[in-house]
C-alpha cells in the first residue's frame, strides 16, 4: 500500500491528451491538488503561472518534452508517464533531460506509488534512479530485455 500522506494536499499538474487517462489519475490522485490539461499550452500556461509539487506528462500528444524543460527551468520534479513512447531511448531520453522518474501508463492504477517515492526520495540527479526503478526494474527488463540498462546509461546514472 502506498503512503499517501506525503501526497495529502500536494498540488499537481497532470498533462495527457488522452481524458480516460486523466480521469484515472484524478481518481487515484485524489488526495491531492490536480490541474489537468490535455494539450500543451494550456498546460504551459498552467506551469508558467501556478506552483506545482510534482508534474505527470505524457510524452506524445502534447509535446512532453517541451514541458518536461519548461518544468526544469522552476525547478519542479517531473515524472514521464508514457505507452507509445515505452522504450529504452526515450527512457534514456526522458532521465538525460531531467525527468525524476518514467513510468508505463500500464501501471497508472499504482501512480500514487511512484510519485510517492518520488517526493520522499526528492529527484535524485546523483547516479541513482531511486525507488519507483526499483519497483519497476521487472517490468523494465521484461519489457525491454536483459541488460537494456547498460546500454543506455547516461548522466543520471
Amino acid at each position: 500500500m502506498a503512503n499517501n500522506s506525503i501526497l495529502e494536499g500536494k498540488k499537481v499538474l497532470i498533462v495527457d491528451d488522452e481524458p480516460d487517462v486523466l480521469k484515472t489519475l484524478e481518481d487515484v490522485l485524489d488526495m491531492c491538488d490536480i490541474d489537468a490539461a490535455s494539450d500543451h499550452e494550456t498546460a504551459k500556461q498552467l506551469l508558467n503561472s501556478n506552483y506545482y509539487d510534482i508534474v505527470v506528462l505524457d510524452i506524445m500528444g502534447v509535446n512532453g518534452y517541451g514541458l518536461l524543460a519548461a518544468a526544469n527551468k522552476k525547478n519542479i520534479p517531473t515524472v514521464m508517464l508514457t505507452a507509445h513512447a515505452l522504450n529504452p531511448e526515450n527512457f534514456a531520453k526522458s532521465m538525460n533531460d531531467g525527468a525524476c522518474a518514467y513510468l508505463p501508463k500500464h501501471k497508472l492504477s499504482e501512480i500514487n506509488l511512484f510519485l510517492s517515492d518520488v517526493l520522499e526520495e526528492g529527484c535524485k540527479k546523483s547516479r541513482m534512479l531511486g525507488k519507483w526503478f526499483d519497483r519497476l526494474k521487472d517490468y523494465y527488463e521484461n519489457k525491454f530485455g536483459p541488460g537494456w540498462l547498460d546500454e543506455y546509461k547516461g548522466s543520471w546514472l
